[in-house]
């Protein structure tokens, strides 16, 4: 073919290239279709004039036709005047200038509108081996028509050529305006990947990732809206499992964490046995769980809901000897863990196997021990599941660490108790009993340990007759809330009656008891006050370490609060002398002598406790009450605003 101006008066983009790929000669049409003025493209390489993503192809297809002399055929996208590509099937092929034969390579975009489908088949052979599916939305026709790719993607759209409508409906209602708006604004470059959910004909919902780009087919031909769609189905189906794996595996170690700090937290083995009997089946995903306690070598057998416990009367009083399961796990420490009947009737051949409503006569069971405390067994847990079951060596593991703890924490249990009941027996020999009868005068004391620690205090009272006839009363509160504080407690209040007994004024008492614990150089301290009445006179004479005031209540209904002279507390500093003072106590009027946990707590103050415990004990006396019902609505009082502290309260009258 000769080479000629006559290549380049085509209406069609056309140029003419040197084999090195440098721009000779250009019609204005490919000037436009590549964006720039012909003055801008002559003597340029011709590869560097395309927009990057098609600067490879096109440099290809020179070198290809200026190597083998043949014509070479490409499908390229010029960036477009409207700046909407443009992509054409453009031809090189080799030519002979008319001057010198002069070798040229012509570039020209070929007419492909009566065949525009050959123009997408490079997109839709990129779109099958990315594993995709390819469509194209033709507006004015508002039809989608469905150009394959992936094989499995394209299964998804039987119909090649379908209205817009139908493929429309098919979208999730919760995402057809994203759908919508995909071909209504489709950018000219690629839009985002946007998630689509569709419902196939054949096998249901499947969740697309839509991308859409604008194109136009050919030079001078119509634009239509390319979208590429990729099945995410089984991806999100994946990542909604791992999800949901992820989701269930912290809800597991959440569950495990609140277990295992419910067990440590449990204050008695009744609430033990909540935890255990709440937690332990949906912890493992058991369908019924049950807790055995050993008792006097036997069995103390309770369940939860999972199993009744009609149940489980079999087990119940079991001897630890006994040949079964469950007893054999606690004596031996080894858990136990059977499939099914059968595996239960090789091994222990005469033990029971109760039948459980929900499972039915056969099912798989595991007994876990709880340990031991100094060599004895404590008990052990079961948990019932479906005929088969058999835990894994995690689930095995977990279940012995969780029911160790259990053992552990049951063991600290049962030590606590031990020691609040050698504690409240001690305690309850040095607190005394109030003489049956003071001439004169009614009495009326009540203690009530703090809620913290053991059920034991340092708080008490005293009320005796002094053998000068006089009626000493004394109420006390020792530093600590344990056995060691009940002990000391009782150690002040025998010192101070075997003083009394010899000097029995107030001060001289508090003074002797002092210099005696001063000596003793003890690690805890009392506050004290005495009190020593005359009953036929109804003088008073008192004296405090450090204690809270006393209280008078009249018969009025008024009220006062009396501070007595004294000292520091007892037992922190020698050789301080107490004072004391005497005062009239009229007939029908009250003497309050309480400890500090009566009128001091969370959000009380001193004043504000001394005021609430005087008013109500006024208001009693006003009513009539007696010395009993006085002294229980105090303490009552002060256990409803949340005391913290052990509580003292000791009343008398004059009569």
């Amino acid at each position: 073919m000769d080479a000629s101006n006559e290549l380049l008066r085509r209406t069609c983009p056309s140029a003419l290239l040197t084999p090195e790929g440098a721009m000779r000669g250009l019609n204005v049409a490919m000037a436009s279709a590549l964006g720039r003025p012909v003055d801008q493209c002559l003597g340029r390489d011709f590869g560097a004039l395309w927009p990057a993503s098609q600067r490879t192809s096109a440099e290809s297809l020179v070198g290809h036709a200026a190597r083998t002399r043949t014509a070479a055929m490409r499908v390229l996208e010029f960036p477009g005047h409207s700046g909407v590509p443009v992509a054409c099937l453009i031809e090189a092929r080799y030519v002979k200038g008319a001057v010198g034969g002069e070798q040229l390579i012509w570039v020209h975009a070929l007419d492909s509108g009566k065949d525009l489908r050959s123009l997408v088949i490079p997109f839709r052979l990129a779109t099958e081996a990315a594993d995709l599916g390819l469509w194209m939305y033709t507006s004015h026709r508002d039809q989608l028509e469905w150009l394959g790719g992936a094989p499995a993607v394209a299964a998804l759209f039987p119909d090649s050529t379908a209205p817009f409508s139908s493929a429309f409906s098919a979208v999730h209602p919760d995402d057809r305006e994203a759908f919508r708006q995909l071909l209504g604004s489709t950018p000219i470059q690629q839009s985002s990947w946007v998630s689509l959910r569709y419902l196939t004909q054949h096998d249901g919902w499947h969740q697309l990732a839509v991308q859409t780009r604008r194109l136009q087919l050919g030079y001078g031909g119509p634009e239509r809206i390319f979208g590429v769609v990729r099945d995410d189905t089984q991806q999100e189906m994946r990542k909604r499992k791992a999800r949901a794996a992820l989701a269930a595996e912290r809800q597991r170690a959440k569950d495990i964490a609140d277990f295992s700090s419910a067990l440590i937290t449990a204050a008695t083995e009744q609430e033990l046995q909540q935890v255990v009997l709440t937690r332990l089946a949906a912890t493992f995903g058991a369908c019924g769980a049950l807790l055995a306690l050993v008792d006097a070598d036997r069995l103390h057998v309770s369940a939860d809901a999972g199993i009744a416990m009609r149940e489980v009367e079999a087990l119940h009083g079991l001897r630890l000897d006994h040949a079964s399961p469950l007893p054999e796990a606690i004596r031996t420490g080894k858990p136990q863990f059977v499939r099914n009947r059968k595996h239960h009737s090789q091994r222990w051949p005469h033990g029971p196997f109760p039948r459980i409503d929900r499972l039915g006569s056969d099912y798989a069971f595991a007994i876990t021990p709880l340990g031991e405390t100094a060599d004895q067994p404590l008990g052990a847990w079961g948990m019932v599941y479906d005929s088969g079951y058999q835990p894994s060596l995690d689930e095995r593991t977990l279940m012995g660490t969780l029911a160790n703890l259990a053992g552990q924490a049951l063991g600290r249990i049962r030590l606590q108790q031990a020691r609040v009941e050698l504690a409240t027996a001690l305690q309850k020999t040095m607190l005394p009993t109030l003489p049956e009868h003071l001439p004169g005068l009614e009495v009326a004391a009540r203690y009530r340990p703090s809620r913290g620690g053991l059920d034991v205090g340092g708080d008490w009272y005293d009320a005796f007759v002094t053998p000068d006839g006089a009626i000493a009363l004394e109420i006390g509160d020792v530093q600590g809330h344990d056995v060691d504080a009940a002990a000391f407690m009782g150690q002040v209040r025998l010192s101070m009656r075997a003083i009394a007994d010899q000097e029995p004024d107030p001060a001289t008492v508090l003074t002797r008891t002092n210099e005696l614990l001063t000596a003793m150089d003890p690690a805890r301290f009392a506050s004290c006050t005495m009190l020593s009445i005359d009953p036929r006179g109804g003088q008073v004479t008192g004296s405090s370490a450090g204690h809270v005031p006393v209280l008078c209540a009249h018969r009025d209904g008024s009220h006062e609060v009396r501070e007595l002279p004294g000292g520091p507390v007892l037992g922190v500093m020698p050789g301080i002398k107490y004072r004391e003072e005497t005062f009239a106590l009229d007939e029908n009027t009250a003497l309050i002598m309480v400890t500090d946990g009566v009128v001091e707590g969370p959000g009380l103050t001193l004043d504000a406790g001394m005021e609430r415990a005087g008013t109500l004990a006024a208001q009693a006396v006003h009513d009539g009450l007696d010395v009993e019902e006085t002294a229980d609505r105090i303490l009552d009082a002060a256990v409803a605003v949340d005391h913290l502290d052990d509580v003292a309260v000791l009343v008398l009258r004059r009569t």
